[in-house]
């Protein structure tokens, strides 16, 4: 079997695996999870820094992605809004908005997939002038400013979840 015709599949697979399970947690009631929403706020932070840093002589790229964060923000600030929260004795819970993490999810994978088939079929060179795929997706205004709505929504989203719903000072002290 050619290895140039099974990648493409697994990593098509993999990426509707990721977002069928992305998908399912913006329906419904779900369990408050500190830990996790914790560890995807420094991934995503710490993807952000990392990214910045290749970027930062690139006024425009960096704007861009500026941009982008400011209006994931405030897509994270309205979905906030119209999140139920709820304390119970079984736990925490909160119930999102489900169209507004759904259309972040799915503007980014669009932008994804279409990137990634423009690079698989030959119409955006991955290596233009040296540059290796992740430069060449990098230094996209457009993938940088939509991958900043993606952060900021999440980021805003996840700390807010966990701030509205942080169990309240009494129950932290009658365990102590």
């Amino acid at each position: 079997m050619d290895p140039r015709l099974v990648t493409p599949y697994l990593i098509a697979a993999l990426v509707v695996w990721a977002v069928y399970r992305r998908m399912r947690r913006s329906f419904g009631r779900q369990r408050v999870r500190d830990g996790r929403m914790w560890l995807r706020i420094g991934v995503l932070t710490l993807v952000t820094a990392l990214i910045t840093v290749g970027i930062a002589r690139n006024v425009d790229v960096l704007a861009a992605l500026l941009v982008g964060i400011a209006c994931g923000a405030v897509l994270g600030y309205l979905g906030l809004r119209h999140t139920r929260f709820e304390i119970t004795a079984d736990g925490r819970f909160y119930t999102p908005h489900a169209y507004i993490g759904l259309v972040v999810t799915a503007l980014f994978l669009g932008r994804l997939v279409y990137r990634f088939l423009g690079a698989y079929n030959g119409v955006i060179p991955a290596a233009a002038a040296g540059q290796n795929l992740a430069a060449a997706y990098q230094h996209n205004p457009l993938t940088l400013a939509i991958f900043g709505v993606l952060v900021g929504y999440y980021v805003l989203y996840y700390v807010g979840v966990l701030q509205r719903t942080k169990p309240p000072a009494s129950m932290g002290a009658a365990g102590a």
